[in-house]
């Protein structure tokens, strides 16, 4: 069902998705979607109500955002308390005042819901022409009468994210400086991310507790479609890296040749699976062992297109790192080489001790030229999946 602005609909079950779709590739955008669980008074019971990217669940586990490509949250309905009567989902532009960008940039973009591994339910798409906002409420889950609706808000807001949350009751890290913070002191909400978009581009992080803990690399994409009898513009993107530990050795964690590396033994990276056909909302991912970082050296990371025709603008992946009390770090695969199936991404290197994080983005024939860029020196040969 496509709504009209201010339209409501039941929705599919308990089990949901809502999703965003936004046209970001080709316009240089960096949109971020976001999620308020709010009582009666409008407001959220404490900072753990907002889900976003820097906050993926709430404390019983009732949302989840998943760093896709774009904005993805998994519901269950039957899991919320009584007390949470609304659930808002919002669209942001990041750094939307210093680019000088409104939501106009960003025409046809869509908030959908669906049922868990289910066809979209309800869309609605609000009209963006002309917009001067930087943010904007799509749509909400609601009660109504013990029974949840969705219904379609298309409300603009000016400013970014952190006024948004702010509007919910949300306490913002980048406003705390020379505030005096009400007892007991909540840790305000850190809205901070890193997105590298030049070439070389670096960042490096401080470890801030007794290790870096999990190191999480997520790898999300727009996967096409399968043909009914085969074929169709589906293709299935491969998560991988190349690595040498502090001893020197070498070597490669991927599916292709089912190495999938260890968590925790050395290499202290482990890939968690294989998505071949698209149907994975989360993408894929790979895991480092923070705990053990003084005993790595490096890692390449890298997207290799295993089946499909190579169509890397298609694809609008995304790769998402992330570890605790640290801002998640963004390479988006923007530029494209489509004679090329595989992408170096980003270098993770031990910087004395810190995570430094370098954007690659070049397109390459295979791991062994990948190699050959980043003077790894592994000896390599013709491999499959099965």
């Amino acid at each position: 069902m496509e709504l009209q602005q201010g339209g409501n609909a039941p929705v599919p079950g308990d089990a949901l998705s809502v999703g965003f779709d936004w046209p970001t590739q080709e316009r240089n955008v960096d949109a971020d979607a976001s999620a308020y669980l709010l009582t009666a008074s409008g407001k959220v019971r404490s900072d753990a109500d907002m889900i976003f990217y820097n906050q993926p669940k709430d404390a019983g586990g009732a949302i989840r955002f998943i760093p896709t490509g774009n904005g993805l949250f998994e519901i269950d309905l039957a899991r919320f308390p009584d007390e949470i009567e609304k659930i808002v989902f919002c669209l942001t532009i990041h750094e939307a005042q210093a680019k000088n960008q409104t939501l106009e940039l960003l025409s046809g973009a869509a908030v959908r819901v669906a049922a868990t591994d289910g066809a979209d339910a309800l869309r609605f798409a609000p009209t963006l022409a002309g917009a001067r906002e930087a943010a904007m409420v799509f749509g909400e889950l609601y009660r109504r009468q013990g029974q949840w609706k969705f219904r379609a808000v298309g409300q603009g807001f000016h400013g970014g994210l952190a006024p948004l949350a702010r509007s919910f009751g949300i306490d913002v890290a980048e406003d705390a400086a020379g505030s005096v913070p009400p007892p007991p002191p909540p840790p305000p909400v850190n809205l901070s991310k890193v997105t590298l978009v030049k070439p070389g581009q670096t960042v490096s992080l401080e470890k801030r507790g007794a290790s870096f803990g999990e190191i999480t690399i997520n790898l999300n994409w727009s996967r096409g479609r399968k043909g009914f009898f085969g074929g169709g513009t589906a293709i299935d993107l491969d998560l991988g890296c190349l690595f040498e530990l502090a001893d020197g050795r070498k070597g490669v964690v991927q599916a292709l040749g089912n190495v999938f590396g260890s968590f925790a033994q050395p290499p202290f990276i482990a890939l968690s699976g294989d998505d071949r056909t698209g149907d994975v909302s989360q993408g894929e991912t790979m895991k480092v062992n923070g705990v053990h970082w003084t005993a790595i050296r490096r890692i390449a990371v890298f997207a290799n297109i295993y089946d499909g025709v190579p169509n890397w603008r298609q694809t609008d992946g995304v790769v998402l790192v992330t570890m605790p009390d640290q801002p998640p770090i963004e390479v988006r695969l923007t530029e494209g080489r489509d004679d090329r199936r595989l992408c170096g991404i980003v270098l993770i290197e031990n910087d004395g001790g810190r995570v430094k994080l370098t954007r690659i983005v070049d397109y390459v024939r295979d791991q062994q030229v990948l190699d050959e860029k980043l003077g790894w020196g592994l000896r390599w040969v013709a491999g499959r999946k099965d």
